[in-house]
């Protein structure tokens, strides 16, 4: 059962070690900026690019 009785709150537990910040924060897009990644996207689009076209002008 939860007491809600107002009373002493326990403090929050600290963290043991917190990591240093790295020098450069990565953001949420930092995984796009990799060579190898945007390489694999830019053929996939051109797959489908070159699919969507074969399909509008040649069928």
């Amino acid at each position: 059962m939860l007491d809600t009785s107002p009373g002493h709150v326990p403090a929050p537990p600290e963290e043991p070690h917190a990591a240093p910040e790295a020098d450069e924060p990565r953001g949420c897009l930092f995984a796009l900026s990799q060579p190898p990644l945007m390489i694999f996207l830019g053929v996939i689009g051109c797959l489908l690019l070159m699919a969507a076209l074969h399909d509008l002008y040649l069928l």
